[in-house]
């Protein structure tokens, strides 16, 4: 099956009125923003605001109602959300490494099964360069889980997710599970990979300083609602206008970036 996109056309996202409720309790309220082709944008606020509903309605794992919608080039061609090839584009990758991936199973069938679902051939190349890009090698095709590191772990995650050559990815607090100097490695994978392939990443996170690290613009969220959008640049220089957003920069402490721009 050939890739759904052209080299060199990077894919956007836009979300519109995204709203997802469970029985009487509102997840997410209303929401709107838009994710440009090839631009990395978090998602922030405190645990139970909402930001990991955001990503699991986008890939339908959440009732939803609103729209997204996949954003590219002029007169190119791109898929409904909810189908197959949408579910190709966009992917995502679990915060917990240790929860995420099948302990019955080896790497080379963990990577093998998103390929069998979406019919593609070549599997064989198509897992070893898989590994290879995460920086972990062909010696690690038939491990187990349980034979990882959390670190290992979360490459094959992303590997898992690149697999299907997508456009977005939508990234769950992925390093929130490891240590720091283990998140520092899976954080410079991330942008490493998404320059050299044109991604586009929707990023949630608690943490202001990973969302800062990796983004060009954020939002904030508080219980379901969209309190803030703004740039990394305008947190970096505390261009923050709402008082809940200046909370959460007192919040984190360890927080630090230069001021850009």
């Amino acid at each position: 099956m050939p890739s759904l996109t052209s080299p060199g056309q990077s894919v956007g996202l836009e979300v519109q009125h995204l709203h997802v409720q469970y029985g009487d309790f509102v997840a997410v309220a209303d929401t709107s923003f838009q994710v440009l082709p090839g631009e990395s944008f978090g998602i922030v606020g405190e645990s139970g605001s909402g930001k990991s509903t955001v990503l699991r309605a986008i890939c339908g794992l959440a009732p939803k109602t609103g729209t997204v919608q996949l954003l590219g080039q002029a007169g190119q061609s791109l898929p409904a959300p909810g189908s197959k090839p949408f579910r190709r584009l966009v992917q995502m990758v679990f915060q917990d490494p240790y929860g995420s991936l099948h302990p019955r199973h080896t790497v080379d069938r963990i990577l093998a099964e998103p390929l069998v679902i979406h019919g593609l051939d070549d599997e064989q190349a198509r897992i070893e360069r898989a590994l290879d890009e995460v920086g972990l090698g062909r010696g690690f095709r038939f491990r187990y889980p349980h034979q990882l590191s959390g670190g290992q772990r979360q490459r094959i995650a992303v590997a898992r997710a690149l697999i299907l050559e997508p456009q977005i990815l939508l990234l769950d607090e992925p390093t929130s599970a490891l240590d720091a100097s283990v998140q520092a490695e899976v954080l410079n994978l991330l942008e490493d990979l998404r320059q050299r392939r044109g991604l586009s990443f929707i990023m949630v996170s608690h943490d202001l300083a990973v969302v800062t690290h990796l983004c060009d613009r954020l939002m904030v969220m508080q219980r379901g609602q969209t309190v803030e959008l703004l740039s990394s640049g305008d947190l970096a220089a505390h261009r923050v206008t709402d008082p809940y957003t200046q909370n959460l920069m007192l919040a984190s402490g360890g927080f630090r970036r230069s001021a850009v721009g």
